[in-house]
């Protein structure tokens, strides 16, 4: 998975492609980077390089702009809307798994024997120490 991630972050297409790519003409591309829409990586030579993130995220704006009528700045909004919900979607993700891993301990810590001094099932504690 880490590697799917390194992917999606390496820039490799250069405007053309990735205008070509999303259905729009390089030089929208080169509007949305100046109304800070987007972020190409840049070579020394200043070229721009869009990686495969970058498109999905030029298409989304293709959508929000032109399925849905929105315009740049709703289309900027709702961009952020969908990051923040991505990252509560993690967030409930990785809680989810802690419950779970919290929830197999406390499974495994009841079944095992009981020690001296320590509470039993129900509850009470058992001072004794035999």
């Amino acid at each position: 998975m880490a590697q799917t991630n390194n992917y999606q972050e390496e820039p490799c297409f250069v405007i053309s492609i990735a205008a070509r790519m999303v259905g729009v003409h390089a030089q929208t591309l080169r509007y949305y980077e100046r109304v800070g829409l987007i972020w190409p990586s840049r070579t020394v030579g200043r070229q721009r390089l869009y990686s495969p993130s970058d498109i999905e995220r030029l298409r989304r704006i293709k959508t929000f702009t032109e399925e849905m009528g929105m315009n740049l700045a709703g289309a900027e909004v709702a961009l952020k809307l969908v990051e923040r919900i991505d990252q509560l979607e993690h967030e409930v993700e990785m809680l989810s798994q802690d419950v779970s891993r919290l929830h197999s301990q406390l499974s495994g810590s009841l079944d095992s024997p009981e020690s001296p001094g320590s509470f039993s099932r129900q509850g009470a504690y058992d001072g004794s120490k035999e």
